[in-house]
């Protein structure tokens, strides 16, 4: 694995660490990993085996998927500072716990993260507030 490849590893690891809304250490104790590993692969370096991030995955209830094919699945999107500092507030874990499925929080933040990918400047508070909103809006039955 090349070193860009562990940075988007780290990022991916970080992101459904930060939307299941756990810290480093209680994903490592699931895990049976140390936090110094865990936040070394978060800040994409070290050289992780399939078996940790096995692990990994598994603590955070996400699947694993290795290709041998040489396709390259999507990137994930990574979580800008501002939306990780919005989902800790109270309005957005609210209107997560009201989204249907397990992994609500995981695929509500990814999505406001793409949508915020293609705004011209740096979101603030407010504009996840309004993002938040559209989201609510169209996830809400009729």
């Amino acid at each position: 694995m090349c070193s860009v490849e562990i940075v988007e590893l780290g990022a991916v690891l970080r992101s459904h660490r930060i939307a299941a809304g756990r810290t480093i250490a209680s994903v490592a104790a699931d895990a049976g990993l140390s936090v110094p590993y865990i936040a070394n692969l978060e800040n994409g370096r070290g050289n992780p085996t399939l078996a940790a991030i096995s692990s990994l995955a598994a603590a955070l209830g996400v699947s694993l998927e290795v290709r041998l094919d040489g396709a390259a699945a999507p990137a994930s999107t990574s979580l800008p500072d501002s939306l990780v500092q919005f989902s800790r507030g109270a309005r957005f874990r609210a209107e997560a716990a009201r989204l249907p499925g397990d992994a609500a929080r995981s695929r509500l933040l990814e999505a406001m993260a793409a949508m915020g990918a293609v705004a011209t400047r740096p979101l603030q508070e407010l504009d996840w507030h309004r993002m938040l909103d559209v989201m609510v809006l169209v996830t809400r039955e009729a």
